[in-house]
């Protein structure tokens, strides 16, 4: 062995030598293997680069199926993307709007096959990384959502429950990205804080000249497309002016004042403007009261002709300054407050979302929204921290239909003649755990590893997606796709802010991966998961990480000096190690505590491992391997050389190496292979301690 311990020198070929090995697909692994074990990765974008967040995931992923093909499972990671279809597209519009065009230049047969190429240059940088990081991923069997056979799968799906009466197309309101020019569910915002005003403005009852009733807004030009004006009806102080009119002050229209149970006394005056057109609880009281609907906000987010001749063809931030200026003017303006509330982004361009109304396809939830509640209410699918279950089923049980068109051109085609929308993304990966499988061929791989063994995932997508793979697998194979769900921590800041690239608070992994090697970055992001939702990541873990393969390297180069002279020494040494026999009565005190808290150790570890517990799992195995084995049994080791302490000491490290394997792959690998011995696997297939 080296000297020093240099990651850049091994890990590419310790990748290589597994890659060639075929042992990262189950069906090259030895031995008879009955039981089976699958995970498939939650799909990265293929515009994405490895972040934290995914790094964190995907070392869990790999610790548990690099742990299960050691314990004789035919064990399979299945890699694969997604074709993220509104992020994607706008990748490639920015590249060509850096040349003056736009998709529409060059026409959606042109543009979709520049989004190909795109794909084919950069779709893969995230699985390289992948790699990088040590993923042990089946890459014989990567999966893309736009693969040939993937598209079948999701028209098979769409036009199954089209001709179950389950998908029909209607006009609601939805959240429209003037930016994207398509339509977004809920779950696709992102919600930013920004500091507003509340404005405070007097509309006249229609019988009384000089008497007003007041309301207050964070969209005053929304007014243009006011309808009515809602109150509570428990509320006295306007239980008398329920029914009565009022004037929409600028259009002068009369708009009734109705009352509604959902309007929340405390906010503003208890009188709200109902605007159904550009809000969705609008849109719902418009429903319950039978109001018709002004549209005054466009698809580009400009003011129609509905409105005023004034205000036509201004942007909604125009028209708000006239329409202030105008309230100013008459008098209606009674005050303005200083407000913070929250406003929808585009979850991809950053656009601030309009709510509009639009001609949409839509799948009924109801059914389908009974089986993910069943299937975790039966125990089919457990959460592993049963935290995430109340979330989860609430949400399912106010859930409504699922808006799943898009107005882009990159992603599914909806297979019905002369439609042009395409499907929300979210619809081909609710189908990912048996898609990716084959389906809806009868594959040999459908029925061999599905349902899986674990989905694990954030917990911002609990509802985008957990929820959609239960009922879609449930609906289509008649089983839930995975019997456990594992929520990840959150990788935030160390001052606890979230990481993002884009506003400078992000850490890439891969830089890490540079200046510490995998193995050190891996055992310092798995060093850091505890059962607390959040981890405010420090990089002194990731140095622990490196001073720990430090400690490692050393100790087995002490080991194999032991043994390496003569080498029918050494070989007898290792069998015997090996197989854990040893003659007790020769074994010193020393020797017989170490293998007690070695066998402790093993035990807690496959303990820690079955519950998730990853973070007290590569705790414990350090404070054993550096404290217990390096501190105490080497040094007493160097006073006490006979031959079953020197098969203790192989057997610690053997076992050790294995114990550590599915945490720090590389270094574990580089050093088993070290050993001076005619026959031996490669780790990475050798048998799990028990």
């Amino acid at each position: 062995m080296e000297k020093q311990y240099e990651p850049k020198k091994i890990e590419e070929k310790i990748y290589l030598f597994w890659e060639k090995s075929g042992f990262f697909n189950p069906d090259k692994l030895p031995g008879k293997r009955k039981k089976i074990y699958t995970i498939v990765i939650p799909p990265p974008n293929v515009t994405g680069e490895l972040h934290m967040g995914h790094a964190l995931q995907d070392v869990v992923h790999d610790i548990l199926v690099r742990q299960k093909r050691m314990q004789g499972y035919q064990a399979l990671w299945l890699p694969g993307t997604d074709h993220a279809g509104i992020a994607t597209q706008n990748k490639v519009e920015k590249e060509l709007k850096k040349k003056g065009k736009t998709r529409f230049d060059l026409g959606r047969e042109k543009f979709i096959k520049r989004v190909w190429q795109w794909k084919e240059e950069y779709g893969n940088i995230i699985l390289d990384q992948l790699k990088k990081l040590g993923c042990s991923c089946d890459w014989s069997r990567n999966r893309f959502t736009m693969d040939k056979d993937y598209i079948q799968a999701v028209e098979k799906a769409f036009l199954y429950y089209y001709k179950k009466g389950w998908i029909y197309r209607g006009k609601r309101v939805v959240n429209w990205c003037p930016r994207c020019q398509t339509s977004l569910s809920d779950l696709e915002l992102e919600h930013k804080e920004k500091k507003g005003n509340l404005w405070f403005i007097k509309y006249r009852l229609s019988e009384k000249k000089n008497r007003y009733i007041v309301v207050a807004t964070t969209r005053p030009e929304t007014m243009l497309g006011d309808i009515a004006v809602a109150v509570n009806p428990k509320d006295k102080r306007y239980k008398n002016l329920i029914g009565k009119k009022i004037i929409l002050p600028i259009v002068s229209r009369e708009i009734p004042i109705i009352a509604d149970r959902i309007i929340d006394t405390k906010f503003g005056t208890g009188a709200v403007k109902v605007t159904p057109a550009h809000d969705s609880t609008d849109y719902e009281i418009g429903l319950r009261h039978n109001l018709k609907s002004i549209q005054v906000i466009d698809e580009n987010g400009k003011i129609t002709e509905n409105a005023p001749r004034l205000y036509q063809g201004l942007t909604v931030l125009e028209a708000r300054e006239k329409i202030l200026a105008e309230l100013e003017n008459l008098g209606l303006l009674e005050k303005v407050k200083d407000y913070t509330h929250q406003i929808p982004k585009c979850y991809r361009c950053g656009a601030t979302i309009e709510l509009i109304p639009s001609w949409q396809w839509f799948l009924k939830m109801n059914d389908l929204a009974k089986l993910s509640i069943q299937a975790v209410k039966s125990g089919k699918v457990k959460f592993q921290s049963k935290r995430w279950e109340k979330p989860y089923l609430e949400w399912l049980r106010n859930i409504k239909d699922w808006c799943i068109s898009r107005q882009i051109w990159w992603g599914h085609k909806i297979p019905l003649k002369g439609e042009t929308d395409v499907l929300d993304t979210w619809f081909s990966s609710a189908l990912w755990p048996f898609a990716a499988l084959g389906w809806p061929k009868k594959t040999k791989d459908l029925k061999r590893f599905y349902p899986t063994d674990v989905l694990i995932t954030d917990r911002g997508i609990i509802n985008l997606w957990v929820t959609r793979m239960i009922f879609s697998g449930m609906e289509f194979m008649k089983k839930p796709p995975f019997r456990k769900v594992y929520i990840h921590a959150t990788v935030l800041t160390k001052t606890g802010v979230r990481m993002s690239k884009s506003l400078g608070t992000g850490i890439d992994p891969i830089n890490l991966i540079e200046k510490y090697g995998a193995d050190a970055t891996r055992f310092g992001i798995a060093w850091q998961i505890t059962d607390l939702q959040d981890i405010r990541f420090g990089e002194e873990s990731i140095i622990m990480g490196r001073k720990f393969c430090n400690k490692l390297w050393n100790a087995s180069r002490f080991v194999l000096q032991q043994i390496s002279k003569p080498k029918d020494k050494a070989q007898s040494y290792w069998y015997l190690a090996k197989l854990g026999r040893f003659r007790t009565q020769n074994l010193t005190e020393a020797d017989k505590k170490i293998l007690k808290q070695l066998n402790k150790t093993i035990k807690s570890v496959n303990k820690d491992l079955d519950n998730f517990q990853f973070g007290q799992a590569a705790h414990k195995f350090y404070d054993f391997f550096w404290h217990d084995f390096c501190d105490k049994y080497i040094e007493t080791s160097k006073r006490q050389t006979t031959s079953e302490t020197q098969q203790v000491l192989v057997y610690v490290l053997v076992s050790s190496l294995k114990l550590l394997h599915p945490f720090m792959p590389f270094i574990t690998e580089e050093i088993y292979q070290t050993f001076p011995l005619k026959e031996k696997k490669a780790l990475i297939i050798e048998k799990w301690p028990e």
